[in-house]
């Protein structure tokens, strides 16, 4: 018969170590993250003084880095053809990030893409046969943007915590790090570049994912690692004979990313609807937004679509473009701990079908992208906006189509 003092003393030594060895965790990963940080910082110095002394040769290197930005999208596997009997509705399962649990210390939900479309087959939106199943965005692929230094970066554990914004992820080793967390970013990514090819060809796409628009060619953050959308307007510019892209970027939080990429690029025109009072805090990407809204915390749905309307009247007038890529977070809904918005369910589902209404109207391919959202019924309200443009035939989701 056990002792009920020493089975008592146990039991209470054991409640009490729990805390302090996730304490020593925290503790240990968020030293490596500082140290990490530290040696980061001065490489970019180090990096910027060097840039310095080589300023003379800039116009040659310009030259050469678009040369082999051309040859990289030429031969890249991302665009493939897709038989009619799909819709233009991208997913993997391979999207889903899965860690040992660490992926609830995010606010994010890390398996929300999965859950739309299970959501839109329970509901009968979409056949399961009919989604589209992109590739994995290779080494060479995210070369087109990002330098070698900053994928060489993401080698180390310490650095892809920074940007996922998880310190415990620091310890682990980068190879387990590699398969849980960035090769379902890549996946997106090549669903993202892919969706392009077929809003094209059928005037629409949606990639129930990808949005990273924090990241840029040379720096992540906020929990994006690859800059999706940068790379999606620069294969569409050599593969589909597009010149004039529009980014609207509905996500709560600023598209500094795509904003520091595209700086003074007269062929991509950014309409950027946004919460100042929140991350990035990015003022210098903040000069290149071509058509800047700012929504202060608390805006309510009937405010937020007011603003709306005028935006994309103002763009009317302003630029003809060839593509649009909608960046459609959710982070504005209604009790979201990172947006700080007011906005609706009902809210959200207008909001897209305005801006799909907008597309459809002046004949403009569309992708639109999930980016933000940190609550779990964001997942839901995606699944019925995206019900709610096949309802509205503004999207054609295929339960109806034969295969060819």
């Amino acid at each position: 018969m056990k002792n009920p003092v020493v089975t008592s003393w146990t039991e209470s030594t054991r409640n009490l170590f729990k805390p302090v060895i996730v304490l020593v965790i925290t503790f240990a990963a968020t030293v490596k993250l500082s140290q990490s940080l530290y040696r980061y910082n001065l490489r970019r110095r180090s990096r910027a003084r060097s840039g310095t002394m080589s300023s003379s040769s800039s116009s040659d290197n310009g030259t050469g880095v678009q040369a082999r930005r051309r040859s990289r999208i030429l031969s890249s596997k991302l665009y493939f053809d897709i038989p009619n009997s799909k819709v233009p509705l991208i997913y993997s399962s391979a999207y889903d990030i899965t860690f040992l649990g660490i992926e609830k210390l995010h606010p994010f939900d890390s398996s929300k893409w999965g859950r739309i479309c299970g959501f839109l087959l329970v509901d009968n939106v979409v056949d399961k046969n009919c989604i589209v199943e992109p590739l994995e965005a290779s080494k060479n692929d995210l070369l087109v943007v990002h330098s070698e230094a900053y994928l060489n970066c993401l080698k180390k554990s310490a650095n892809v915590a920074m940007i996922i914004e998880v310190p415990h992820v620091a310890v682990f080793p980068n190879c387990l790090v590699q398969q849980k967390v960035l090769y379902p970013f890549r996946n997106q990514v090549g669903g993202t570049i892919l969706a392009a090819k077929l809003a094209k060809e059928r005037g629409w796409a949606i990639n129930v994912g990808g949005g990273f628009h924090h990241c840029s060619g040379e720096k992540g953050g906020g929990f994006c690692a690859y800059a999706d959308i940068s790379l999606c307007i620069h294969f569409a510019f050599e593969r589909l004979n597009i010149s004039r892209v529009m980014i609207i970027d509905l996500d709560a939080h600023q598209g500094n990313g795509h904003e520091t990429d595209f700086a003074n690029d007269s062929r991509v025109y950014i309409l950027d609807v946004y919460n100042p009072g929140i991350y990035p805090f990015d003022y210098e990407a903040r000069r290149y937004i071509d058509q800047k809204v700012e929504v202060v915390s608390g805006t309510t749905t009937n405010e937020y679509l007011r603003k709306l309307d005028e935006a994309l009247e103002v763009s009317v007038h302003s630029f003809d473009p060839e593509l649009i890529v909608y960046n459609a977070g959710t982070d504005i809904l209604d009790g979201d701990p990172l947006g700080r918005l007011k906005i609706s369910p009902d809210g959200i589902t207008n909001r897209d079908e305005k801006v799909f209404r907008f597309a459809r109207k002046r004949n403009i391919p569309i992708v639109m992208l999930t980016s933000g959202g940190y609550m779990k019924s964001s997942a839901r309200v995606i699944a019925d906006s995206i019900t709610n443009l096949s309802n509205k035939c503004l999207i054609d989701t295929g339960k109806n189509m034969t295969a060819t």
